[in-house]
């Protein structure tokens, strides 16, 4: 997959999980297309192990929905790792 398909899904797939996760969510466009990349990674990598072959593979529908369930993973994660750092500071 190249870069610039690569870079649409995140966007894609960041938005969306942005949309599907209550509360206020981090940055613009730019931390939401590397929120969907990194999602794409991570949702690639638990569709291969879960489902054994199932990747990220290009902009379709299984691509997008792997996608956007690892970037509410990476969504999540960063909320916990962030509202630890911010509940330390109070």
């Amino acid at each position: 997959m190249g870069i610039l398909a690569w870079i649409v899904l995140g966007l894609i797939a960041g938005a969306i999980a942005k949309l599907i996760l209550p509360g206020k969510q981090p940055g613009g466009i730019i931390a939401t297309i590397v929120i969907g990349i990194i999602g794409g990674l991570v949702g690639g990598f638990i569709g291969g192990a879960l489902f054994g072959g199932a990747d990220v593979t290009g902009i379709n529908l299984g691509s997008i929905i792997l996608a956007v369930i690892g970037s509410i993973i990476v969504l999540l994660v960063y909320g916990l790792i962030v509202g630890r750092k911010g509940g330390a500071k109070a």
